[in-house]
């Protein structure tokens, strides 16, 4: 005589019942991401997949961050130590190839950062230009991609142009593709910066993509950031006020 065991089934209904609500739940988490996504990048072009879930998850990792307590670095010129090295005499190459003298930056404040194209903290590019736009008549922004950190800087100078033009709307200067980090290629301007001997303090050069110098109208190093403090955030606008 046949038995048919219920209860030994009972456990297998249940778990392929379970699997079925899972499989349910993530295809429709998995299409709300992609359709986040897609809406946050409605005005971007020429973006890859990984640039476009960056792009529109931006605000979550910073969010994440500050949830985390992790607060982001900065240092001050602690005595306003003026440098062995004038500022005024450095120079960088633009990625169309013209020298840029930062001659021209005196009487205003000069913002520095490193850049990448594949990072976490990439669309700062925005904030960046806004920052650029808000402050025209007091502040020059000058970006320096560089391949790094992570390898998240492969591309071109041209690419590299084009890519922040179509997407983030940058209109400030970009310098020629180059590594910012200490050794024989270091671009000499990240060598001023990260050198105490010749800035006159500070010898922290970047620690990842988009960590920001700021140099005042006398052509001083004031501030270091590390790149979670946001272009628009509290202490760059502050230190940007002084």
């Amino acid at each position: 005589m046949l038995i048919w065991n219920t209860h030994a089934q009972l456990p297998t209904t249940m778990m392929k019942s379970k699997l079925k609500r899972f499989a349910i739940v993530f295809i429709v988490i998995l299409t709300a991401l992609f359709v986040y996504t897609a809406i946050k990048n409605r005005n971007s072009s020429s973006m890859t997949l990984k640039q476009k879930v960056l792009k529109a998850f931006y605000p979550l990792v910073m969010s994440i961050s500050k949830l985390a307590g992790k607060k982001s670095k900065m240092k001050i010129n602690p005595s306003q130590a003026i440098p062995a090295v004038s500022f005024y005499s450095l120079y960088a190459i633009d990625n169309n190839g013209n020298k840029i003298n930062f001659e021209q930056f005196k009487g205003k404040k000069v913002l520095l950062v490193n850049t990448a194209s594949e990072c976490g903290y990439t669309p700062q590019y925005h904030e960046l230009q806004e920052l650029s736009n808000k402050y025209r008549n007091k502040l020059v922004v000058l970006g320096f991609p560089a391949n790094d950190f992570g390898e998240q800087e492969k591309g071109n100078d041209a690419e590299i142009a084009s890519f922040c033009k179509k997407n983030y709307g940058v209109s400030f200067p970009l310098a020629q593709k180059s590594s910012v980090i200490r050794g024989d290629a270091q671009n000499k301007v990240f060598e001023w910066l990260s050198s105490r001997k010749e800035n006159g303090w500070n010898d922290q050069q970047p620690v990842w993509n988009f960590t920001k110098y700021l140099v005042d109208e006398r052509g001083v190093l004031t501030h270091y950031f590390e790149p979670s403090a946001s272009p628009l955030g509290g202490e760059v606008v502050e230190a940007l006020n002084k």
